[in-house]
């Protein structure tokens, strides 16, 4: 007779994701995750595979929350790009303090990773994709509504708020409490090339 798994699968992803998120996929050890996620190797092996199983759960858990955050923006609001601008704001601002990173971490993925790991890197690549595609559905839904000029299409918007959180992450980490990161954050949507 098989037992029956004695975790919280999503517990445990969610723990994962915590800590991959933090120390990067390379630094985290197989005994990093079972201390965290209170699993032995054995146990991580049969329910994921391998490490780089349990990444790509990491991976996709990141991306999905993210998603599933900002659709919650979205429900709160009448103004789709009110909604991407909490959004930013929480990504930007709360995660400085709130996460276990101030960096995103499909972003810090993608930067750590090389060919050697080529489905995970391909993974983070494509979640950032996902996460860009909403921003222009949203945005779309903003020039429908007459919030944005339709001088540009979705994508090149999703594309420039991607571009831009990116570097606001990396500037709030250098410069933390002294970045006027409101400020610059309100600016994104206000000038060119809204």
């Amino acid at each position: 007779m098989r037992k029956n798994a004695k975790f919280d699968r999503d517990q445990v992803v969610n723990k994962a994701t915590d800590l991959y998120w933090e120390k990067g996929f390379h630094a985290t050890s197989m005994r990093n995750l079972q201390d965290v996620i209170d699993m032995r190797p054995g146990s991580i092996y049969a329910t994921f595979g391998s490490k780089e199983g349990l990444f790509k759960e990491a991976l996709k858990c990141y991306t999905q929350q993210g998603i599933a955050a900002l659709h919650a923006f979205r429900r709160e609001t009448s103004s789709p790009i009110s909604a991407l601008q909490s959004f930013v704001k929480m990504l930007v601002i709360d995660s400085q303090t709130k996460a276990p990173n101030g960096m995103c971490m499909l972003a810090k993925t993608v930067a750590e990773l090389t060919e050697d790991n080529a489905e995970l890197l391909e993974e983070a690549k494509n979640s950032l994709k996902q996460i860009e595609t909403e921003f222009a559905l949203l945005i779309a839904d903003a020039q429908a509504l007459g919030e944005v000029k339709q001088n540009q299409t979705p994508r090149e918007l999703a594309r420039y708020i991607q571009i831009q959180i990116s570097g606001l992450r990396v500037y709030a980490k250098t410069y933390g409490q002294e970045a006027p990161l409101d400020q610059m954050i309100e600016d994104m949507f206000t000038q060119y090339p809204f």
